[in-house]
């Protein structure tokens, strides 16, 4: 400790394990590499259960204690409930909680009810600020608080501040665990803290400037200090220039601002400036994922997953589709009203009905052609809202073209299959059904947007079926004016 200063927030906790590094190899020899590492994997995993059947843990210990993370939970997988706990309690406590953290929250569960209180107060003590509020966000409220009763004082406090923050903000991904320095030190003093309080820190590549009353001053890299003479002061290297999020942004934001200024780990502050904790990129990864998943299942009209499909239900797939389901089935109900309100155009003309799926199905791909541009635009923070009509305008002009070009082709197919005025019929429906369907596909993610709900809704089965009801209104109305039938 320097001048009394700890460095921390909040006191900090043993790190994570180290991230392995992949080398990345010539594609001639990548499959051959990987095809060998899964036959070694198999024929470890025989090795390793005879190891706990003949209960040498000190041998298991040291077989495994170099293992990747992400290898270690994959074997922990294959092994039967009995091995897996046993597996699991004899893993030194820093790589136990590392794997723990890897494990998807179904497994996290499972594996602490087979665990005494004693073993899971050890388990949370070790395990990283941010992957223990991950898991307490997760659990049933009474188990969390089962949970929270095995904490010491300092991780009691410490998991009810990060748990105070809204649900999917940035103040739950962050941790506490980081470095930070005073101005008036010298480059030598602050070298000297970084190597004293370095190990408890979740990363030493960023070190934070903060005054007495830790308001954020500035975030250097570290090379900036060993590069420096060691007589200036840190204030003398600083250049007031830092990026930073709010614990009350939304974590997508805090992806964004990564992905934007190229940062591997960001400060995350109070809205006074405060230097409140971090959250680093491998964090922020994971979050990108589960967005982009999320983005996906609602894209297909699904609710989405909190798991993986792996570990889902028969009764979760079903309730997170059947609702969006049938309420698409009220919504096709339009579509059958406008095709009985032009019955008789469609008796005067039977040539018409073979063009409905042709011009219905071309109207929907082009919707949701257009609203998954939007709706991707939107998430990445390509257009902003307030760009809305400019974005319409160019999807306009698209619009028009594709309906030029498959109009053509479908006014030679209507003559083709019914004569000049089929042939008529079909190419200008197919021209207005596309450039309409564009126009949905282009505005409704902004509505949705506008209006505090996820965008990504208004792409494939809800575009296309109101693109749907409108392409027969349209396809309908023009037969109606060309071939002259009274209703």
């Amino acid at each position: 400790m320097i001048n009394g200063f700890p460095g921390h927030g909040i006191p900090a906790h043993p790190t994570r394990q180290s991230r392995i590094v992949i080398q990345v190899m010539p594609t001639d020899n990548r499959d051959s590499q990987t095809r060998q590492g899964m036959i070694n994997k198999e024929l470890i995993k025989p090795e390793i259960s005879e190891l706990i059947e003949q209960q040498k843990w000190t041998e298991l210990r040291e077989s495994i204690e170099d293992w990747p993370i992400p290898e270690i939970a994959d074997l922990m997988e294959t092994l039967d409930k009995r091995n897996r706990v046993v597996f699991f309690r004899i893993l030194p406590r820093e790589l136990s909680a590392a794997t723990f953290a890897h494990f998807e929250p179904e497994q996290q569960n499972a594996l602490l009810l087979e665990m005494t209180d004693d073993e899971t107060r050890q388990l949370l003590a070790n395990l990283a600020p941010d992957d223990r509020t991950a898991l307490l966000d997760e659990l049933p409220g009474q188990v969390t608080q089962q949970l929270l009763n095995l904490l010491s004082p300092q991780d009691l406090k410490e998991a009810r501040y990060l748990l105070g923050y809204p649900e999917e903000s940035v103040g739950r991904l962050m941790t506490p665990d980081y470095l930070a320095v005073r101005p008036h030190w010298t480059i030598g003093q602050a070298l000297d803290h970084i190597r004293k309080m370095g190990r408890q820190s979740e990363t030493i590549n960023m070190i934070y400037v903060t005054d007495p009353a830790w308001k954020l001053l500035d975030a250097l890299e570290l090379p900036l200090f060993i590069l420096s003479d060691p007589d200036l002061k840190v204030s003398d290297i600083m250049d007031d220039s830092y990026i930073a999020v709010s614990a009350f942004d939304d974590r997508e934001e805090a992806v964004q601002v990564v992905q934007k200024y190229d940062k591997t780990v960001l400060p995350v502050v109070d809205s006074e400036g405060i230097l409140l904790g971090i959250v680093t990129i491998d964090d922020l990864i994971d979050v990108a994922q589960e967005e982009a998943t999320e983005d996906f299942h609602k894209g297909a009209a699904v609710a989405p997953l909190r798991t993986s499909y792996r570990e889902a239900t028969i009764w979760s797939l079903f309730s997170k589709r059947i609702s969006w389901l049938v309420i698409l089935v009220f919504v096709n109900l339009v579509s059958s009203g406008v095709i009985e309100a032009f019955e008789e155009v469609l008796a005067s003309a039977l040539a018409l009905a073979f063009f409905i799926p042709l011009l219905i199905d071309s109207g929907g791909n082009a919707g949701a052609q257009s609203a998954t541009l939007m709706v991707r635009a939107i998430a990445i923070g390509d257009i902003q809202l307030r760009q809305w009509l400019q974005t319409v305008g160019k999807e306009v002009l698209v619009g028009i073209a594709l309906g030029l070009a498959m109009g053509f082709a479908s006014w030679v197919l209507g003559i083709y299959r019914g004569g000049a005025e089929i042939g008529l019929v079909v190419g200008l429906s197919m021209i207005l059904i596309v450039l309409v369907a564009n126009i949905i596909g282009t505005i409704l993610p902004f509505l949705l947007t506008r209006f505090n709900i996820d965008p990504a809704v208004a792409s494939s089965p809800l575009i296309t079926t109101i693109v749907d009801a409108a392409g027969l209104l349209i396809y309908f109305t023009i037969a109606t004016m060309v071939i002259g039938v009274t209703m």
